[in-house]
């Protein structure tokens, strides 16, 4: 019995032992379960990925698609998420979603990054504190005794 799950991103886990059929095998990292029962060792779709590249670096995205089972998005998200990354001296490289410019892993280059981080903390120092209403914050036009007396 190969029962899993999908979470998150199209991340297939394991529900139940399959070896011996417990349920809810334990977490133990890195894609990796781990049966309280046999001892059992079972892998995520990240598992699955991290040990079929740890012995064949290198491998093309097909290839372990092909020899892992996991499906190629589910691949590609690794990438994005920087979980994964396309080994130095590869003849295909991803591409910053930005500037085009060839990246191992994640979304964009190093230059792009520092642009978008740079954008996001100056929207999060801005706006942050004059949206902020309730429990405890200052109601705007009405004053303290007035706001209750309705």
């Amino acid at each position: 019995m190969n029962e899993n799950i999908l979470v998150g991103r199209n991340i297939h886990v394991p529900l139940t032992c399959e070896k011996c059929g417990k349920a809810n095998p334990e977490y133990k990292g890195v894609g990796e379960y781990k049966c309280s029962e046999c001892g059992y060792l079972m892998y995520d779709d990240f598992g699955k990925v991290r040990n079929y590249l740890e012995v064949h670096r290198g491998a093309t995205q097909s290839e372990v698609s092909r020899e892992t089972g996991v499906a190629m998005e589910t691949i590609r998200q690794f990438l994005r998420d920087e979980r994964i990354e396309i080994t130095a001296g590869s003849g295909v490289m991803m591409q910053c979603e930005i500037c085009k410019a060839p990246i191992r892993s994640g979304r964009y280059c190093p230059e792009c990054t520092k642009v978008v981080e740079k954008r996001q903390n100056a929207e999060n120092s801005s706006g942050h504190k004059s949206n902020v209403q309730g429990f405890g914050m200052a109601q705007r036009g009405e004053s303290g005794a007035r706001r209750f007396k309705r």
